[in-house]
């Protein structure tokens, strides 16, 4: 891949060395040329607040040289609407993007943002027939990120220094990996018994509930979620731009980690610029590893029924 590749994503993430070029599809999967030109107008405005940088609304054409493109374009469920009838859908729209985008640039890294993350980046994966690598969904980076918020508010540390993660399916089924967890080296259950708290099993369980249901809970309170996976978003595509091999637990293809092969799951891995460079197979506990082969045999059996 060309090092001096513009980079570009397919919704306003505002986070570009260069040009921006935005391409909005509808909820039906049209192309909306009117809302990519007031959404460029209006990032323009705030520019003199940020960083030089062009704006502009964008086609097909314009990804031709982009080293990234971010999809975040799908269908919202309707009422009634199955789980699987929904993802048929998205599967239409996902299709009709990539047949237009692969026809201009085969060398980009794909981020996929659009739910149900996991499921729509192994279609991404199977459509395009790019390699492992360069497809790659959000995953569990914003579970991660709200874990250690939690973590760090009920223990009264910076989440910064918070080092654990949120494995597995984005989703209901994912899974907090405690066995490694650690405050700035310090294991977990050792920090909890140094500040007092006598019962870290309840209070970490309760700890990833909250995690587990925090969509929810916000999609309730105002619709969406916005702000939390705005950032989480922008974090890895930095980590893509920049080139800096970060450890994130982004969706990619897993072949053979943890006994699991041929489905895309959210485990901590080497970003850089090409993309997932290494799926790291971090310490679980029997406990952890049951639950996600659990993870990814629900992740497997609804792939399948889509075929």
């Amino acid at each position: 891949m060309r090092r001096n590749r513009r980079w570009l994503c397919r919704r306003d993430l505002r986070l570009y060395p260069c040009g921006v070029r935005p391409v909005f599809r509808s909820r039906s999967g049209g192309h909306e040329p009117k809302k990519a030109e007031g959404e460029a107008a209006d990032i323009n405005h705030g520019v003199s607040f940020a960083k030089p940088c062009f704006v502009r609304a964008g086609g097909y054409a314009d990804l031709t040289e982009c080293g990234l493109i971010i999809i975040a374009a799908g269908a919202n469920q309707k009422p009634g609407e199955t789980r699987i009838e929904l993802l048929s859908r998205n599967r239409v729209i996902l299709s009709s993007i990539l047949d237009q985008l692969t026809a201009v640039n085969r060398d980009a890294v794909l981020l996929i943002v659009s739910n149900p993350v996991d499921v729509l980046t192994c279609m991404a994966q199977q459509l395009s027939g790019l390699p492992a690598g360069h497809v790659l969904g959000s995953g569990t980076v914003l579970d991660t990120a709200r874990l250690k918020y939690l973590v760090g508010q009920r223990l009264g540390v910076d989440s910064r220094n918070v080092h654990a993660f949120i494995i597995g399916e984005h989703g209901d089924s994912e899974l907090a990996v405690w066995s490694s967890a650690n405050i700035s080296g310090v294991d977990l259950d050792d920090y909890c018994r140094i500040t007092g708290i006598t019962d870290s099993t309840n209070l970490l369980h309760h700890i990833y509930e909250n995690v587990r249901d925090a969509a929810y809970s916000i999609i309730e309170s105002k619709g969406a979620t916005y702000y939390g996976i705005g950032m989480a978003v922008r974090r890895i595509a930095e980590a893509i731009v920049r080139d800096e091999h970060s450890v994130l637990p982004v969706t990619s293809l897993i072949q053979g980690h943890y006994g699991v092969d041929g489905i895309c799951l959210g485990l901590p891995s080497i970003v850089g610029r090409n993309g997932v460079e290494a799926v790291l197979d971090i310490p679980l506990s029997p406990a952890e590893l049951a639950q996600l082969q659990d993870s990814a045999s629900k992740m497997k059996a609804l792939i399948e029924q889509l075929h």
